[in-house]
């Protein structure tokens, strides 16, 4: 049977602290799924819900979006997605009468534990100007309220439409039609504070953001290199690939400033040997300085071209532009400077470099660990190079692989969820619709935070997610939220976004990804893209958790006959009524869906087309993969301070906790711990166990402080420390982003310690 939420906030100012794990899932993983699952969902609602995630007749599970294979598991999930179902299935609801119980001060004063805690929301709730809690409110009204304050607007341009990657492809196609034909491309997602870094980069050097490796490519990767990635936390079926790859003769490195147990071994829960012994996975760590990825790709790539026959000449040749530029640039690549950067040896290096010319199939895995710094696209450009010179694009077991970190984030940047679309699809779009889209640049989501700090922008709605918890600057943020005329949240669950609103606030809640969806036709399902191109259908089995709940589409489709009314000739009554209606129309909007019904009806999915991963075709400027020459850059540090990377524990999932571990670094009953190397805390004075505040430096002068922080002495690189986000967020300058991308550069905080 399922069990009652906290009453209070559990008490985090005394975290216990063991030594770091050497090993990843296991028996340790196997209980605590069970228990988390039921404490949330009950027992026989586990087994019915958990044996549906990520099967073919199942749902998508709402977590991260590694792919399936063909053939699948009966337990085709991890912890990590366990727990994600069984938050979103949850027997606790979140009632009218608890908000009544709770003023909104109150909950602005709970951790995003408590908060998450609670259950699912129950009914549209809505926060009148100068009102202290919510109170209940019927859908219409809901939806007048929003028409309200949109079509009072001096422009379209003062509206804001936030995209959590939680979202479907057919909703978030709804979402942008919606936006563009209210008149604005103001579409800030959760791309924009992740890989939208990888895009920039990819779309450069190859033409098209995404990675261009299957599942199969990994088991068949002579070596895999795995940078600025956790797997073993944030996409733990990521292991059972890797450790298939190892099977098969593959090498990995690892490039990482902590070492991280999933890396170090993997205990399969899905074999008995694996749960006994495990795999190693490792080959080689190489403990990197925070920010030195660039520095180090960049003398690996010196080492190859100055290796006699290590490149592939018949592939630069036909398929590359700018290789005398790079030849050029990496000649200036310094031993004594990239030591200095990376804090690596001279032999670490050239053992990589020997693994690397071993390879004739080479894949290199990244994550947030290369993506938010400043330097970050030039680092991602620099790992593309590699990739190049050995021809590592386009064939079987090699290529590049940007792990996205939730379920349909890629897929809702296809469906068109872009503050700068390609005019291309705005014509496709304008054509199937007859509309005008608008052209001109919108938001991203640290402008989006700008313009409602500077009074340019006036209403945000934001289509899941928890946007005050994951932006960076967390005081300066709140601030320009409190300056929006009318927030509006479309969620599941309560965070903390909920209790930081603008003058008015609306919280309208939706169907989750386990939950049945029935319209006017009949039971719906939708669909979602996976990290590696594959689109596939997602069917929830549980019956709601109110009756009041609304699905996506239809949240969009009825908001959108509100504020667009008799104008628009878009059938919105016919989408919500139908999902297949929205997607003919996206099968006539977006290349590669043609006959999306009929293919996303297949138990298996389909494959996006992929020009570089299918024909070696490179869809840039230049007609060809583009090697880059960028200056390198690597952070300094002054002496007396240290190098944050924001992080998150193994009892979280972006900014939801699950629990206040940290199961693999040995951290329990609490989260405000900063990671410190043992010889850095003695230069400092920081002893193990001690209480300080982090402060943040950077070129604004402003003071940025986090109080209450536990010292822990950890094996991180020299220089280096961690702290989970989003405590740590209020750490991050809004203004310190990655060059071209606008990414927070959340990877990459200089802090000085002061005694608590």
């Amino acid at each position: 049977m399922a069990t009652k939420p906290p009453a209070g906030d559990p008490a985090q100012d005394a975290p216990q602290v063991a030594p770091p794990k050497q090993a990843a899932a296991g028996l340790p993983a196997i209980g605590h799924t069970l228990r988390i699952a039921q404490q949330q969902m009950g027992l026989a609602r586990t087994a019915r819900t958990l044996l549906k995630v990520n099967q073919k007749n199942g749902f998508d599970c709402p977590g991260c979006a590694w792919p399936e294979g063909d053939e699948r598991h009966t337990a085709e999930f991890c912890e990590n997605g366990a727990k994600a179902v069984a938050e979103e299935a949850t027997l606790r609801r979140v009632t009218p009468d608890f908000f009544a119980e709770h003023p909104v001060a109150d909950l602005a004063g709970r951790s995003g534990y408590w908060l998450g805690q609670q259950g699912r929301i129950t009914e549209p709730m809505y926060l009148p100007e100068g009102a202290d809690r919510y109170e209940a409110v019927p859908w219409e009204r809901a939806f007048e309220i929003i028409a309200q304050e949109l079509t009072a607007l001096d422009s379209p341009d003062e509206a804001l439409f936030y995209t959590s990657g939680r979202t479907s492809n057919e909703a978030a196609f709804l979402f942008q039609l919606f936006a563009r034909e209210f008149g604005t491309n103001n579409l800030p997602d959760c791309s924009n504070m992740c890989h939208e870094s990888s895009g920039s980069a990819l779309n450069e050097t190859i033409g098209i953001g995404k990675g261009s490796v299957s599942l199969e490519d990994l088991h068949q990767a002579d070596l895999i290199i795995v940078a600025g990635q956790n797997p073993g936390t944030n996409h733990p079926r990521m292991l059972s690939a890797l450790e298939k790859a190892k099977t098969s003769g593959a090498k990995i490195i690892s490039v990482n400033p902590l070492p991280e147990a999933g890396m170090e071994r993997f205990k399969n829960p899905q074999t008995p040997v694996g749960m006994l012994r495990g795999t190693a996975l490792n080959d080689l760590f190489l403990q990197i300085r925070i920010g030195g990825d660039q520095a180090l790709f960049r003398l690996l790539n010196k080492l190859v071209i100055e290796t006699d026959g290590a490149t592939d000449e018949a592939f630069i040749r036909e398929h590359t532009h700018g290789y005398e530029e790079l030849v050029a640039a990496a000649g200036e690549a310094d031993w004594a400077e990239t030591l200095t950067a990376t804090g690596l040896t001279r032999p670490e290096i050239e053992q990589a470099l020997a693994m690397i010319l071993a390879s004739k199939r080479t894949i290199v895995c990244w994550a947030m660990g290369l993506t938010q710094h400043k330097h970050a696209v030039a680092t991602i450009r620099e790992v593309v190079n590699l990739l190049l010179l050995r021809g590592n694009i386009g064939r079987p077991g090699a290529g590049v692989c940007p792990v996205r970190g939730h379920s349909n984030v890629q897929g809702d940047r296809t469906m068109g969820i872009f503050e700068r679309p390609a005019p291309a699809f705005l014509d496709a779009l304008d054509k199937e619709f007859g509309i005008t889209s608008p052209r001109g640049h919108g938001y991203d989501v640290v402008r989006s935070i700008q313009a409602l700090r500077d009074g340019k922008a006036k209403v945000l709605f934001a289509m899941g997610g928890n946007f005050v918890g994951a932006t960076p600057d967390t005081d300066v943020t709140e601030a320009a939220i409190r300056r929006a005329s009318l927030t509006v949240h479309v969620s599941t669950k309560l965070n903390r976004s909920h209790a930081v609103t603008g003058r008015r606030a609306l919280i309208l809640p939706t169907l989750g990804r386990t939950d049945k969806d029935v319209q006017a036709s009949g039971k719906q399902f939708v669909t979602v893209e996976d990290s590696m191109g594959m689109v596939h259908a997602s069917r929830g089995n549980l019956t709601p958790a109110s009756a009041h709940l609304l699905s996506e589409p239809a949240i969009v489709a009825r908001m959108a006959r509100a504020v667009l009314g008799a104008a628009s000739a878009t059938p919105w009554e016919e989408f919500e009524r139908d999902y297949a209606a929205i997607r003919d129309r996206i099968s006539r909007v977006i290349p590669g869906f043609e006959d999306f019904n009929a293919r996303a009806a297949r138990p298996e999915g389909f494959r996006l087309p992929h020009a570089p991963r299918d024909e070696r075709r490179f869809p840039t400027k230049t007609g060809k993969a583009n090697f880059t020459a960028a200056p390198v850059e690597y952070p300094k540090i002054p002496e007396g301070r240290l190098l944050l990377q924001t992080l998150r524990s193994h009892d979280q999932y972006n900014t939801t906790i699950y629990g206040l571990d940290d199961r693999y670094r040995g951290i329990t009953g609490g989260r405000r711990v900063v990671l410190v190397n043992p010889e850095d805390a003695a230069e400092l004075g920081l002893a193990d166990g001690a209480y300080t505040d982090l402060v943040s430096e950077w070129k604004d002068g402003v003071e940025r402080r986090a109080p209450g922080f536990r010292v822990v002495h950890y094996p991180t690189a020299r220089g280096c420390a961690a702290a989970y986000y989003p405590e740590t967020n209020v750490l991050v300058p809004l203004d310190s982003t990655a060059d071209t991308s606008n990414t927070p550069a959340s990877k990459s905080v200089v802090v000085r310690f002061e005694p608590a």
